[in-house]
């Protein structure tokens, strides 16, 4: 195998596949990445076992076939190389020559003959979302998808896909958060909505490698498996099975308080007041809600904070304390500049939605510190 790439085509593809490298690979071949060469294109492959990402690139082949290196010391050693075309050359069953401009090197290679075959969908259920729209529902989810392997499920986000919305939802029994995108998606005949819980890690990396442009990803899901293909990147994934908390029952239909306030003015104080949270025992922070105002304390040993400032409030008068880490999380997702806060008592969940539309919803289990 003989063939010649740009170097930033070639370190594109490695940073983009790499990401599918296990920190402690299973198998040892799994810590390669497979390059095949044919037909005027390089197609380089890596995987854990469960996801695996594909990049295909034009290059100039000399001569065509496959083989594995080494994942990570191939991706830094192309990295510190001199932009320019990089030649790359396989000729015995022991190393691969890497020459770039003046720098040539040589890297051990392992048995191809020991990567696994894998498979992408050929078929399945095709949703096509536009890649900033579905970077964006991402990014403000997956915070959100719990870490706790303990309930397998809940490590995952539930995709939900009917004919005129997609939903993707995460929570982890502190918090739960859900966008919506609004287009119309074609379902096979018959087929009302499909769901796949898509393991957190997998949206994590789709999200870092997701172009933030207009152009669409074709998902395919199919029999326990997604399959997201965009420009010329392909990832493929095991969902995970079982079956995802009905988070409908757990959101409120009816609200008795009403609050809206500047989200970045509510921000900066939660920020301050966590300093001193963090000094307490439970990380609290404390929420006092009155006709005109918010007022917003944490409490230590080391001393306290207070914060006051102007509230619009509609309903019941308030007193409510959260996990400062876990409402941050939430008011860091929301870009509206008016927070639209809804609660029923100090002990139920608080949740927190746009002014107009439904386009998001994101919902925080209080702490129990009032009487």
């Amino acid at each position: 195998m003989i063939f010649t790439m740009n170097s930033q085509d070639l370190l594109e593809g490695l940073n983009t596949v790499t990401r599918a490298l296990a920190p402690r690979a299973a198998k040892q071949i799994l810590e390669g990445v497979q390059i095949v060469a044919d037909s005027g294109r390089v197609t380089m492959t890596c995987s854990d076992g469960s996801l695996t990402i594909e990049y295909t690139n034009a290059a100039d082949i000399q001569e065509e076939g496959q083989t594995v290196l080494p994942g990570r010391i191939f991706n830094e050693m192309i990295r510190k190389m001199p932009q320019g075309d990089v030649k790359i050359s396989v000729q015995d069953s022991r190393s691969a020559t890497i020459r770039c401009m003046k720098n040539r090197s040589s890297l051990a290679i392992m048995n191809a003959a020991e990567y696994p075959e894998l498979s992408f969908n050929a078929a399945g259920t095709c949703v096509k979302i536009q890649q900033k729209k579905l970077k964006d529902m991402i990014s403000h989810v997956v915070f959100a998808v719990a870490t706790d392997e303990s309930r397998q499920i809940l490590t995952g986000s539930l995709l939900e896909v009917s004919r005129t919305e997609a939903r993707l939802i995460a929570l982890d029994g502190f918090r739960l958060s859900m966008q919506k995108v609004y287009q119309p998606f074609e379902l096979d005949n018959g087929v009302e909505m499909i769901k796949a819980v898509i393991p957190g890690k997998v949206l994590t990396e789709l999200s870092r490698i997701l172009p933030d442009d207009d152009a669409f990803c074709n998902m395919v899901i199919e029999k326990g498996r997604l399959q997201c293909t965009f420009g010329n990147i392909r990832l493929s994934s095991s969902l995970l099975s079982g079956e995802y908390i009905d988070y409908r029952r757990i959101i409120p239909s009816d609200f008795k308080t009403e609050v809206k306030v500047n989200r970045s003015d509510v921000q900066d104080a939660i920020e301050r007041a966590s300093l001193m949270a963090r000094e307490g025992k439970n990380n609290l922070i404390k929420m006092s809600f009155r006709n005109d105002s918010l007022k917003i304390s944490s409490n230590a040993e080391m001393g306290n904070v207070e914060e006051e400032m102007e509230a619009s409030l509609h309903g019941e008068e308030l007193d409510i304390a959260f996990n400062s880490r876990y409402i941050m999380d939430v008011i860091r997702n929301v870009t509206e500049e008016e927070l639209c806060m809804k609660f029923n008592s100090n002990v139920s969940p608080c949740v927190i939605v746009p002014q107009t539309g439904d386009d998001y919803l994101y919902l925080i289990l209080p702490v129990r510190v009032f009487q």
